[in-house]
Parts: structure tokens; C-alpha cells; sequence
């Protein structure tokens, strides 16, 4: 009785998938918005289902042009929308009953917007599991992914205080276990933000590699989470001593409590003319400005650059909210 109850379950939320898919896709520094400028924006919101694939790194997404510099020891508020360019609080971050953690790994490389994400990567966060008083059912509990929800979509990442200064790729991670409690039914959402990273000292943290870290025989991705669960263990390595774990059901704080696209904190101004900008946030600056493959080029409230790179054209991805250069 309870495997029927079970595969309903499961085959209900499975009709849901399309509409709640996520992609985390914008980025604070310190509550300055830096929109989608340096992240390695996926192609769709779709989700990464095999964890030894080479495109749990940073969803398969090469560099782009862009950097955001943040010193060590600041906050990197990542933020997940279901639709590309959608930022709205009322819209849900990630539905359909996708529950699971939220995490985030940095690695060290020579050059962020060129970087493939085969070097080692450190834990530095994460947002998992802790049981809800009354409840029967994995579904029932706090995730990370609920906190995503409560708090617009946003998490903040500590960044480190003792981290080397230099170059790193910032890969945000949410994992759905809705349908998880078969092989390879876990979803993976990730998204690699480019950071240039002041500051800091000299530690050296333990790595571990993308993919490797992951198996998709792991208690914390295959699980089945329509269950009374006595314990969840987040999947990968432990957080980094240097970083920051926050409690399931935790409320929000600075940039995460904003009710609106974007809360009362300063936002960053961008030059004139952007040559040749990943998101393409600057203003239009006539023939000179042009977005490069797969940045941003047009939507709701969008005042950045709307000619593309040779060779790619302006596209429609989700109307009329975002358009991106294809």
C-alpha cells in the first residue's frame, strides 16, 4: 500500500517538472546587485540528472567575459528563478514539490572566464534538512530548497575570509529528490558564477572533484523522501571550516529578506558602453555595444545592450521577460 502511495506521489509530481524547473542565474555582492553579469547562464532550466557527467560542474556552460570581484570574508547572495530573467518575489523560486538542499563549492583557477572546473572544488556552504515538529513525511520537513522559496529565491554564501586572493569559479547547487527513490531520479541545478576574488590569506582547503564527489547510489541522492526520514546526509564533503552552514526552516536575512525584484540596497551602475559584456548590463551605447553568445539581450525592464555578437541573434527565450543572444 504504501509503494502505490508512493508511485502516485511520485507520478504526480513528475507532471509538475516542466514548470518547476530553476536556474540560478543572478548575483548580490555585499547587497549590490550584479544581475546575471557573471554567471555561466544555462542554457535551460532544466535539470542535470547523471552526477559522474562532466556537466555537474557548472551545467555544461563555458566562461563568458564577465567577472564580479568580492573580497574574502564578504557575501555572495546567489538567487534561482524558475524562468530565465524572472525575478519577481511573488513568482515561487523552485516548485513542484522539488525538496532537497541547497549548496555552494568554489574552486581556485587562473583564470575564471576560461576556467573548465576540472581543478579541486571546496564546500563553503550549504542549506539541508531538519525536521518539522508534526510532521510524518520526508515532504513535510524543512529543506533548503523551502528557504529558497521563503526567502525570493536568494541564499547567502559567505565567501571565505581565509581563502587566497585570486580567481574563482562559485558553483551554486540546489538537488531535488522529488522523485529520488529511484536511480538516477535526483535533479540537479547548478550554476557557476565567475569571481574574482581580494583580500584574503593562505589557507588551503580540502578538495574534492566534479564530477567524483557525487555517486548516484549516495543515502543523500537516493532517498526517498515520501518517508518519515530520521536524518538526511547532504551529498558531497563536509563544509569547508571556513565557510557556513545554515539551519533548514532558518529565517532571512539581509539581501534574502527583500520582498521585491530588488530590496532597499544599493545597486551597481554600469558603464556606458559595454565592448563586450556577458549579460550585456549596460546601456545600449549604439553600434559599439554588443552582448556576446548566450548573454542577455532584451526583456521586461532590460535597458542593456540588444546587438549580439556575430554570428548569434537576439532570441526570445521566455517572452516577454527575457531574450537572450543564440
Amino acid at each position: 500500500m504504501k509503494s502505490s502511495f508512493v508511485s502516485v506521489v511520485a507520478a504526480l509530481v513528475a507532471v509538475q517538472q516542466v514548470s518547476a524547473h530553476s536556474i540560478f542565474q543572478d548575483l548580490w555582492v555585499n547587497g549590490v546587485d550584479q544581475q546575471a553579469s557573471c554567471v555561466r547562464m544555462p542554457l535551460s532550466n532544466s535539470p542535470i540528472t547523471d552526477p559522474t557527467s562532466d556537466n555537474i560542474r557548472c551545467n555544461g556552460r563555458p566562461g563568458i567575459s564577465q567577472k564580479c570581484t568580492i573580497a574574502a570574508g564578504g557575501t555572495a547572495t546567489i538567487e534561482m528563478h524558475a524562468q530565465p530573467g524572472d525575478r519577481s518575489c511573488a513568482d515561487i523560486a523552485i516548485g513542484g514539490a522539488h525538496y532537497g538542499p541547497v549548496i555552494a563549492y568554489m574552486t581556485k583557477v587562473t583564470d575564471a572566464s576560461t576556467a573548465d572546473g576540472s581543478t579541486g572544488w571546496f564546500k563553503i556552504f550549504q542549506d539541508g534538512w531538519a525536521h518539522k515538529a508534526g510532521g510524518t513525511v520526508g515532504d513535510d520537513d524543512y529543506w533548503g530548497t523551502n528557504d529558497l522559496n521563503t526567502c525570493c529565491g536568494r541564499m547567502n554564501v559567505l565567501i571565505p575570509a581565509e581563502i587566497p586572493a585570486g580567481d574563482y569559479l562559485l558553483r551554486a547547487e540546489a538537488i531535488a529528490l522529488h522523485v529520488a527513490g529511484s536511480l538516477g531520479g535526483a535533479q540537479f541545478y547548478a550554476s557557476c558564477y565567475q569571481l574574482t576574488v581580494t583580500g584574503g590569506g593562505s589557507a588551503s582547503p580540502g578538495l574534492v572533484n566534479l564530477p567524483g564527489a557525487y555517486s548516484p547510489s549516495d543515502p543523500g541522492i537516493l532517498v526517498d523522501i515520501h518517508a518519515s526520514l530520521s536524518t538526511y546526509i547532504v551529498p558531497g564533503p563536509t563544509v569547508y571550516s571556513g565557510g557556513t552552514t545554515k539551519s533548514a526552516g532558518a529565517g532571512c536575512s539581509g539581501v534574502e529578506a527583500g520582498t521585491t525584484t530588488g530590496p532597499a540596497v544599493a545597486t551597481q551602475t554600469a558603464p556606458a558602453v559595454v565592448a563586450t559584456g556577458g549579460s550585456g548590463s549596460g546601456s545600449t551605447g549604439g553600434s559599439s555595444c554588443s552582448v556576446t553568445k548566450y548573454g542577455q539581450c532584451g526583456g521586461t525592464s532590460y535597458t542593456g545592450c540588444t546587438s549580439c555578437a556575430s554570428g548569434s541573434t537576439c532570441s526570445a527565450v521566455s517572452p516577454p521577460s527575457y531574450s537572450q543572444c543564440l
